[in-house]
């Protein structure tokens, strides 16, 4: 699944240009020190947006498109920011069977966003995740570390009204 790329601004703080700074120093003679850099801007930003991968690509002396390369190819990276609430929809085979593509459709019917988005307001993002591990409550999503399953298209807007009270 290819990676979104945020259409949010980026605005990040000096004091986390300051931490990635300390980061890019700590592990500047370090072979293979893209990985943990990355590793630790994400820590710090959250995400990373491509204006935090060329400072990482600067500060270590190494192509941007090797950066982008690592950000891209590692799940564990996000390119795009998470929301407070951050929804994440099993598309695996047990949960995509039982429907989890029409829950999918229908939370960015809800939101207005795609998967590996956040709304504008910054209070819910959207992923599409591949298992997560509970085939037997097929379909699920989870809401940060809550679980939902056993879901139907119509469980939706029940779900995301409690976490907009």
């Amino acid at each position: 699944m290819k990676k979104k790329i945020s259409s949010i601004p980026f605005s990040g703080t000096p004091e986390q240009e300051a931490k990635l700074k300390e980061s890019i120093a700590k592990h500047a003679d370090d072979p293979g020190a893209v990985m943990p850099v990355l590793q630790e801007a994400q820590d710090i930003y959250g995400y990373l947006p491509i204006e935090v991968q060329k400072m990482v690509a600067d500060g270590l002396n190494v192509p941007l498109e090797e950066v982008y390369g690592v950000s891209t190819f590692y799940s564990q990276f996000a390119l795009s920011p998470k929301g407070k609430y951050h929804i994440s929809v099993c598309l695996g085979t047990a949960c995509y069977v039982k429907g989890s593509g029409d829950i999918l459709n229908k939370l960015s019917e809800i939101l207005g966003i795609g998967a590996e988005e956040c709304t504008p307001d910054g209070k819910f993002s959207l992923t599409a995740c591949r298992c997560i591990g509970a085939c037997g409550l097929a379909p699920v999503l989870t809401v940060n570390d809550d679980v939902y399953g056993r879901l139907t298209v119509d469980d939706v807007q029940g779900i995301i009204d409690k976490y907009n009270g």
